[in-house]
């Protein structure tokens, strides 16, 4: 049985690197030091959202509907994956009307940290 890729050491939670490839067929062992790619250090809640945002062609309209969320909330988790593989989200989010944010917040639309950030008019 195969188990899902981790990227950090579950003792220091630094980053672990490959040190080991082997082949399931022959069992040929390759040791040497691989690099994973960014993607390697998202969680599988991050890798769902790319895959539907992939499934989606990139239409946040569709993601919305895809995984019932509104628009503030799939731009705030685009936003969180952008900075995550190390890029920097350049536009500021709009400072939202704060009727609003409480109440995606109340029917569970957006998260508490999500909601703070967007009545701050902070990035999400």
């Amino acid at each position: 049985m195969a188990y899902p890729l981790i990227s950090e050491c579950p003792v220091c939670s630094k980053q672990l690197k490959i040190t080991k490839l082997q082949c399931t067929h022959c069992h040929t062992t390759i040791e040497n030091e691989f690099e994973l790619s960014n993607f390697a250090a998202l969680g599988k809640e991050q890798l769902g959202f790319i895959e539907t945002f992939l499934r989606c062609r990139g239409n946040i309209k569709e993601v919305e509907k895809e995984l019932g969320i509104s628009y503030p909330t799939v731009r705030g988790k685009l936003d969180d994956i952008i900075s995550s593989l190390g890029y920097s989200t350049t536009k500021k989010v709009e400072k939202m009307d704060r009727k609003k944010v409480i109440s995606m917040l109340e029917n569970g639309e957006i998260p508490a940290d999500e909601a703070i950030k967007l009545l701050n008019g902070e990035e999400s």
